[in-house]
């Protein structure tokens, strides 16, 4: 693709030119210019204004489709070759949810890294839904996503198991006792991930499976991201729902106490999400090293 076709398809991800031109390292007016050249070249409009906002017209979504294919077979086209010279080269790019992000798949980059040197990856983080949205608009290749509930144009399978504990600060007045009862986890002060969470997902559907009513809670925050809850119960006598895997340091300095509640055991399946059909060769690869190097949370 030239530079014009690739501002192009800069905007057409993000419908915004500032978001854009940020992406690109370039200014707004430059990529206006691209896009014009661009129309001017194809004889044809492929953006349209509705007050503040941008949407493709329909031959800019037939030319959004088709560069995105031939960038794909771009993209194979340089891994097959390289992998003829016994280099692995291209391009990968991940979505993760943020447990995943920041707790489980580090380390694992890192070692796909070293395995794979020229392969370049990049990796964006949200919420599973946010994730899943970035997969179906051709943002990402894969996504890892730790939610139970699916999207019909997107396929699922399982590579790590990953357990949900209640959590108190090791300060608090719940850390003087091993367990809650499901009577006294109602009275206390909840901090729960946000919506779209796979977290909360997940913890809502283990709540409804034992027969308790989730919306009885008593939640004192809603809270975006795991460090902030971590933080939250260090200064407030609560009680989080959190990863094991987002909690080992924590537990092993002392920071945080394990909750047991009698009867609830909470557990799920990491998933990694991709589009129906082919893979990408750098994508089966990735996915391939994922399911060899087994992910567990050590505590």
């Amino acid at each position: 693709m030239d530079y014009r076709e690739k501002v192009f398809m800069a905007v057409a991800e993000r419908l915004n030119i500032t978001r854009a031109a940020e992406s690109l390292y370039i200014s707004q007016p430059a990529v206006t210019k691209h896009i014009h050249e661009l129309e001017q070249r194809i004889g044809i409009a492929l953006l349209v204004r509705k007050g503040n906002k941008i949407f493709l017209t329909q031959a800019g979504e037939i030319l959004y489709n088709r560069l995105g294919t031939i960038e794909n077979l771009y993209n194979e086209l340089d891994f097959e070759l390289s992998s003829l010279k016994g280099e692995s080269e291209g391009s990968l790019r991940l979505g993760a949810s943020s447990t995943i992000a920041q707790y489980v798949i580090p380390e694992l980059l890192a070692k796909f890294h070293k395995r794979y040197p020229k392969v370049t990856l990049s990796m964006v983080a949200g919420n599973s839904k946010q994730v899943e949205s970035l997969l179906i608009n051709n943002e990402i290749d894969v996504a890892l996503v730790e939610n139970s509930s699916g999207i019909q144009e997107l396929r699922y399978t399982a590579f790590a198991k990953d357990e949900i504990v209640a959590v108190t600060g090791s300060k608090s007045i719940y850390a003087q006792k091993d367990s809650i009862s499901t009577a006294e986890l109602m009275s206390a002060p909840i901090i729960l991930r946000e919506q779209g969470s796979g977290t909360l997902e997940t913890l809502m559907q283990a709540f409804a499976q034992n027969n308790i009513d989730g919306s009885l809670l008593h939640a004192a925050a809603y809270l975006g991201a795991t460090e902030a809850i971590k933080q939250f119960l260090d200064y407030y006598d609560s009680i989080a729902f959190i990863s094991r895997f987002a909690i080992r340091k924590e537990v092993k300095a002392r920071s945080l106490k394990i909750l047991q509640i009698p009867g609830l055991s909470i557990f799920r399946q990491f998933r990694i999400a991709e589009r129906i059909g082919p893979q990408l060769t750098a994508q089966s690869l990735f996915i391939d090293f994922l399911f060899k190097n087994t992910i567990k949370a050590g505590i």
